[in-house]
């Protein structure tokens, strides 16, 4: 009985090692674990496709361009969709080049979109431009093609957006949200119509440079360059109060369409600090 133990126990021994064609002996333990890492290693590695499967799924839903959802430090974070609203003279274009140098957004307007959609000879271009041509106005749906159509393009899916100024009827805003356009940040510059008019009123334009100034907030040193500026046609008192009655008439409604993300910045203070906040609300969203 004993020899038969420790004939088996010697067989059992035996078992635990197998012979490599070189000669030498492997443990067939230290293989079962070696097999036994790579089988996680495998199975990891197929759980973190599924993961990077599951999180562009989600972000293809929520329109995010996500290039290429994987395990490095930007996974998962979606591009800014931004929209700036704000009267004539709110301070809306120096706030556009922060915004656009800050986040490598596109900075998009309606009439840029418009007149490269009509140059491109796309079909929404065309369209557009038989109204153009014949003096009319461009119609909300011709208009809301022309912007789905460039934010569908490379450069907005993969960097981001920044529609300026648009949109500026509620048709407009309802329009988009029913072509599937939203955005994550409605930033709304406020700034009151006397102050406004003052900023309008006092604006000069260098006709050879095209650089503008403010005769009271930034005129020009050069005498001679003060001498050849010159006041656009529109800004004058009368002119630019009927545009902001335009503006009031549609402003709040469109504001009304974008409750959930819009932010309102005070738009008196300086750029920096108008900046600030802007920044720190697109910050927020996109965390």
């Amino acid at each position: 009985m004993k020899s038969v133990l420790a004939l088996l126990l010697l067989l059992t021994s035996a078992d635990a090692f197998t012979t490599t064609p070189s000669g030498s002996v492997r443990s067939t333990a230290t293989t079962s674990t070696s097999s036994f890492s790579r089988n996680s290693i495998v199975l990891e590695a197929s759980r973190n496709k599924d993961k990077v499967a599951s999180r562009s799924k989600w972000a293809a839903s929520r329109g995010y361009g996500l290039a290429a959802a994987d395990d490095s430090g930007d996974a998962g974070k979606s591009v800014p969709r931004l929209i700036i609203a704000g009267a004539p003279a709110s301070g809306k274009g120096t706030q556009c080049e922060i915004i656009k140098e800050k986040y490598g957004v596109v900075h998009l307007s309606t009439g840029d979109m418009l007149r490269a959609a009509v140059a491109a000879g796309t079909e929404v271009g065309n369209q557009a431009k038989d109204f153009m041509d014949a003096g009319k106005l461009v119609p909300d749906e011709v208009i809301i093609g022309v912007v789905k159509d460039r934010l569908d393009e490379s450069d907005c899916v993969e960097s981001g957006w920044l529609l300026d100024g648009f949109p500026r009827t509620p048709a407009q805003a309802e329009a988009l949200a029913d072509a599937g356009v939203s955005a994550d940040c409605f930033v709304f510059l406020n700034v009151p119509d006397d102050v406004l008019v003052e900023r309008v009123v006092g604006r000069r334009t260098d006709p050879e440079t095209g650089k503008i100034y403010h005769m009271t907030f930034s005129p020009p040193e050069d005498e001679e360059i003060l001498a050849r500026l010159e006041q656009r046609s529109d800004d004058t008192e009368e002119k630019v109060k009927v545009r902001l009655e335009q503006f009031h008439a549609n402003v709040d409604a469109v504001k009304g369409s974008y409750t959930d993300i819009s932010v309102e910045v005070d738009g008196t203070k300086s750029p920096a600090d108008v900046s600030t906040t802007i920044v720190e609300a697109i910050d927020a969203v996109l965390a």
